[in-house]
């Protein structure tokens, strides 16, 4: 392989390295309302988790990876040094908040770290502002449709089994959790692993003059557009975010499932399935969006049908600046990563 072949495939391996963080980072999203209501151990939910993160390569299609590899960078400014940054900025911004335990947004701190770069070499005007309407919007309506779902199901459930004992009701729930984890989990790999397919598909689509006719295995490399996401970038993503979730973090979890409010089998069905519809709803669009945000305002929403008091709005107001603070973080890290490898 020549030197600069190296470097792309090196790119591929840390993109990956992100994809793997992604899960690692947001396992939480997927099991804290399951192992908050007891329902599963931590060990049995990541696992859980980590399979449907991988089924969802076999449900859903491509929309968010095209969005990310074409809509929101000028192609002409995408070059290697772009990606590498962005996924350096994305990463070490994901490890910061990892250890704090704060649920910041994976998603959000790769499109922060890839638009911090991409103006880091040229301009504000590296960046495509229809492409950023969407996500930009959904920041803000991913959590309150995921609130709303869930406020709605809860309400709405509550009144078809308040007659019943609530033994009964507990042990129904406990069961139906798991689907709703399994449908959550789908989701969550549904988006996530599809933003890293963007990114490595607009790497392989800046480089493709280095693989154009290249023999053996580097001609699989070469992409004229980015149309099409080759199935080696799907079973490469899908297996990075799966094994990550399987490896997932305990930190955050606890957050996640027991200091934002309590939930039982009941309110973590409503939260998950409110979740799920949320961000199913997203990867249709072709949105990306953040499955942490859309499963933090879920849960406030179950919180939020018993009452206002029954969510710990102090820890939901640390999570939220969290949530303001990563697209400028990430973009920065990933600004000072760019001007060092330049």
């Amino acid at each position: 392989m020549t030197p600069e072949v190296t470097f792309i495939v090196l790119i591929v391996g840390v993109a990956l390295a992100f994809d793997f963080i992604n899960g690692f980072h947001d396992s939480a999203n997927s099991i804290a309302t399951v192992v908050g209501t007891r329902v599963l151990t931590p060990g049995v939910a990541v696992i859980w988790a980590a399979f449907f993160n991988f089924v969802a390569a076999f449900t859903v299609g491509t929309a968010v990876a095209k969005t990310i590899g074409k809509g929101l960078i000028n192609p002409a400014i995408v070059d290697p040094n772009v990606i590498l940054a962005g996924l350096i900025g994305a990463i070490i911004w994901n490890l910061a908040t990892w250890w704090l335990g704060l649920p910041s947004s994976s998603s959000h701190a790769l499109l922060g770290g890839y638009g911090g770069a991409a103006m880091a070499k040229a301009g504000i005007g590296a960046l495509i502002a229809a492409g950023w309407v969407k996500p930009i919007i959904f920041i803000f309506l991913s959590p309150l449709i995921g609130a709303g779902a869930s406020l709605l199901l809860t309400v709405i459930l509550s009144w078809t089994v308040y007659r019943l004992p609530a033994a009964k009701v507990d042990r129904a729930f406990r069961r139906l959790q798991l689907v709703s984890a399994a449908a959550f989990s789908v989701s969550h790999g549904a988006n996530d692993a599809q933003k890293t397919m963007g990114i490595v598909v607009g790497l392989l689509v800046s480089v493709n003059h280095l693989f154009k006719g290249t023999p053996g295995w580097q001609g699989h490399l070469y992409l004229a557009n980015a149309d099409t996401i080759p199935m080696w970038v799907e079973m490469a993503a899908y297996s990075a975010i799966a094994l990550g979730t399987a490896l997932g973090g305990w930190r955050i979890v606890k957050t996640m499932g027991t200091r934002i409010t309590k939930l039982r089998p009941f309110g973590g069905f409503c939260a998950e399935t409110g979740g799920a519809t949320a961000i199913f709803l997203a990867s249709w669009l072709g949105i990306p969006v953040s499955t942490t945000h859309t499963i933090t305002g879920s849960i406030v929403g179950v919180g939020m049908a018993q009452r206002m008091s029954a969510v710990r709005w102090g820890v939901a107001g640390r999570i939220v600046w969290a949530w303001v603070l990563t697209m400028p973080m990430a973009g920065s890290i990933a600004a000072v990563s760019y001007i060092v490898l330049r």
